[in-house]
């Protein structure tokens, strides 16, 4: 049986892994982290269980792959530094009223204490929001500010989830701004 397969479709691993990552990127921002397993994801993307494990090394190491093709803000960073503090604060209110567009990225604000994926998601966190905001700002202490303005982002992300959304007003932009602005500075 396994030779008809074999001559049904050709091998190809580079067209494997994608059919992997395309199936674990639907279960996962359809179940969550914790719902999916390995054996679910092989058995969508029609593929031998093992080859997750080669291909990615692990469920956590499947995920992270499926990070690496999210959306980031690095958007945010791109304009000029005076600006960048109305822009952090601009996207933020939108987390206070709406969860990430990404169900991927909505899976892993929900499963980031998740003991299999904390090394995966501080990756995330570093490679995607630290890092890049660390770069623009440049200078004295650019780490510590880049932390400072994470922290902010994070502490939205968890009293929204906690509480439920709200519906920023134009005060909350600009109190965002400020603390932003004192961030940063």
């Amino acid at each position: 049986m396994d030779a008809q397969l074999s001559e049904a479709r050709p091998r190809d691993r580079e067209a494997t892994r994608e059919r992997i990552l395309r199936a674990a990127r639907t279960l996962f921002g359809e179940q969550g982290y914790e719902r999916v397993t390995v054996r679910m994801i092989a058995a969508a993307a029609d593929a031998n269980i093992s080859l997750v494990g080669r291909y990615f090394g692990s469920k956590a190491g499947l995920f992270g792959a499926v990070l690496d093709g999210e959306p980031t803000i690095r958007d945010l960073f791109g304009g000029d530094r005076e600006s960048l503090p109305r822009r952090l604060a601009e996207y933020a209110a939108e987390r206070m009223e709406h969860p990430p567009e990404s169900p991927i990225l909505r899976t892993l604000e929900r499963s980031a204490g998740d003991p299999e994926i904390q090394a995966v998601a501080r990756e995330r966190l570093i490679t995607a929001l630290l890092d890049p905001l660390e770069e623009q700002l440049g200078g004295p202490d650019a780490h510590a500010r880049a932390r400072m303005a994470t922290a902010v982002f994070l502490g939205i992300g968890a009293l929204r989830r906690r509480l439920g959304p709200e519906k920023p007003g134009p005060a909350d932009v600009d109190r965002l701004t400020a603390v932003f602005e004192a961030c940063l500075r």
